[in-house]
């Protein structure tokens, strides 16, 4: 029942999108309430206390602000965008099991073994290509891949967390940067290449503090575990970056033709691509179990995301226009006024403090992109796009709280602080540092 709840939320949110019927977006905001209240029911402790709070305190400051039940609908509905995306997304994995990639790609980690340089660069460069549309699913596949090899923790916290993080400076599918570019006005095509920029330097400075930390701590190397890679397996590695490439083109041009939200496009592709290469190649019945998995598992284990994203939007909502977040906006636009750097150093402590103590990203960054005004500060909105999307992904990858480190404290069996601060805190910082002086420079 849970499953047609969300489905039925995220169909009408698109119907919606499109129709821009008053009734119906109250029709949409009914199924989210349901839909959050079966998923909080069913969520972790943790999930479901901190949900429970954020939606608790965001309805009471925006029935204080005066707003009444309108306010709470538009607020509710303004988190429908993100909370289609990350439900619907996850179909875009259909079509890769379906094209047997994945078996290609874990032979070619496996052939990759006696060689621990090479085989952290085919991770991390693996997660690049396939994150930006799996999200943690690529993180959740490749450790199914790489179980049975035993890799010692901290090379399987570095690679994940590494590998992974890139895809949150410019993948349209991810919650970053939908969010931040959708709430900034900036278009996707205007951001990406400054996105995928910085992400491929995060992916180069990882490789090469890899390759200094191995000299350090060498890694038994198992030259019997070399296999052929068959032209076969060559070919469809080959056309699994090629989809990716085509997906975020296709991206690219229907906002440019359209000018659609980025976000609604990415839920319509994430629909239609798995259906339109299914009827191309004709094979609906090995496609059915996995529409049918789709529908009876994935979407009911999405209990914490829906609690979490839906709480935070509803938080971040109710704080735009409050006197906390005026004074926070007042703040950094004086910094702004002495310093670039100032300024944005002083949103990564913000974000990082309130992350690291539980308070997840869309609640602070939300509220931040709808509070600060760029022309105020004196930057253009792509810097302050670019500023938060950097908070976000030091966030993510170094609080104990985001599902990417409780994730990868799982598959590494290490503590979450160990997984990030200790172990990659040193390469965010420089990725970040990095970052921040060009775009100061630019």
């Amino acid at each position: 029942m849970r499953s047609y709840l969300i489905l039925g939320m995220c169909t009408l949110f698109l119907i919606q999108y499109f129709a821009n019927q008053t009734w119906l977006q109250y029709v949409v905001v009914s199924l989210s309430l349901l839909a959050f209240i079966g998923s909080a029911g069913k969520a972790d402790r943790f999930p479901r206390i901190l949900g429970l709070v954020m939606m608790g305190a965001g309805i009471i400051i925006e029935w204080n602000k005066g707003t009444g039940f309108a306010g709470i609908s538009e607020g509710i509905f303004w988190i429908l965008p993100l909370l289609s995306l990350i439900t619907l997304a996850p179909l875009l994995a259909i079509p890769l099991r379906l094209g047997g990639y994945f078996e290609s790609v874990s032979r070619l980690l496996h052939n990759l073994l006696h060689h621990p340089q090479k085989l952290y660069a085919g991770i991390t460069g693996t997660l690049f290509i396939v994150s930006p549309i799996l999200n943690l699913g690529s993180v959740r596949i490749i450790n199914e891949f790489l179980e049975d090899l035993k890799l010692p923790s901290a090379m399987s916290a570095k690679s994940y967390i590494v590998g992974f993080s890139t895809a949150l400076m410019w993948s349209p599918y991810f919650a970053s940067v939908s969010l931040v570019l959708h709430y900034l006005n900036v278009p996707f095509k205007e951001y990406v290449f400054y996105g995928i920029g910085i992400s491929l330097l995060s992916l180069v400075i990882g490789n090469l503090s890899f390759a200094i930390w191995e000299k350090r701590n060498p890694i038994k190397r198992d030259p019997s575990s070399l296999t052929k890679i068959s032209k076969a397996q060559r070919r469809k590695l080959l056309e699994l970056v090629l989809f990716v490439v085509l997906l975020m083109t296709a991206c690219l041009m229907i906002e440019s033709v359209t000018k659609w939200s980025m976000i609604v496009i990415v839920c319509l592709l994430s629909i239609f691509v798995p259906l339109l290469i299914t009827a191309v190649t004709n094979d609906w019945q090995r496609a059915k179990p996995l529409w049918l998995d789709f529908r009876d598992r994935a979407v009911p284990m999405m209990n914490n995301e829906i609690t979490l994203f839906m709480s935070a939007g509803m938080l971040a909502f109710a704080l735009k226009g409050t006197s906390v977040m005026n004074g926070v906006s007042q703040l950094l636009k004086v910094l702004a006024d002495q310093s670039f750097f100032l300024f944005a150093f002083a949103i990564l402590v913000i974000v990082f403090c309130l992350t690291y103590i539980g308070i997840h990203q869309i609640a602070v960054v939300g509220a931040l992109a709808m509070q600060l005004n760029a022309a105020e500060l004196g930057i253009s909105n792509i810097s302050l796009a670019f500023i938060l999307l950097l908070t976000w992904y030091i966030s993510t990858a170094l609080s104990p709280f985001s599902g990417l480190n409780l994730m990868v404290s799982r598959f590494s069996r290490l503590s979450g602080v160990q997984v990030g601060l200790r172990i990659n805190g040193l390469h965010i910082l420089t990725v970040v540092f990095i970052a921040i002086a060009i775009i100061s420079f630019l």
